[in-house]
């Protein structure tokens, strides 16, 4: 077994989050199931016993690392007002792309946008404005990028044909600076 145990319990259940049977910190300590309960045991006395704001709960065969019901009060402050997602230009203009363009690859996003797109689309699902629609039958079997429910829900429309249309002037406005834009490219 190693040198601390306890320290070693502490930090499994820290990082796993959830509960976590005894049998997998046993495998993890490399010990027997029944040192793992009393070390388990002998952890969760400390913690009620002192002044933290963490405890172990004990459960059939598992336990887990919960705060203490006593915090329950400031930590419902802090969870009632989640940090606002910022949308950077660049999320924006990958954003746009996928909710006018969807079912789209990252191959043709950046090709309208003209630069790699890979952080923008990884940020962009993570707020779970955009999301894996499957596969295109093609070779390498690219994945299609879409549009969530709850990117629905923060433009509060109720699907992506109540997007606002772009003005055909400005559409032509577009294609001629982006056209303007490539003519330069080539020329430099």
């Amino acid at each position: 077994m190693i040198s601390n145990p306890k320290a070693a319990i502490e930090a499994v259940l820290f990082a796993m989050g959830n509960s976590v049977e005894f049998g997998t910190l046993a495998k993890a300590l490399e010990t027997e199931v029944s040192e793992v309960r009393s070390l388990v045991q002998e952890m969760a006395d400390d913690y009620s016993s002192s002044e933290r704001g963490i405890e172990i709960i004990i459960l059939e065969d598992a336990c887990q690392l919960c705060t203490k019901k006593d915090y329950y009060e400031q930590l419902i402050r802090i969870a009632m007002h989640p940090k606002k997602i910022t949308l950077t230009d660049v999320m924006l203009e990958t954003l746009s792309i996928i909710a006018y363009k969807q079912p789209v690859t990252k191959a043709e996003i950046e090709k309208i946008r003209g630069v790699k797109c890979d952080h923008a689309v990884n940020k962009l699902i993570e707020y779970d404005l955009v999301k894996e629609l499957g596969r295109l039958d093609a070779p390498g079997r690219p994945i299609l990028f879409g549009t969530t429910e709850e990117f629905l829900r923060s433009l509060g429309v109720e699907n992506t044909d109540d997007l606002p249309s772009i003005d055909p002037v400005k559409l032509a406005d577009f294609k001629a600076e982006a056209e303007e834009e490539i003519q330069v490219r080539v020329d430099v």
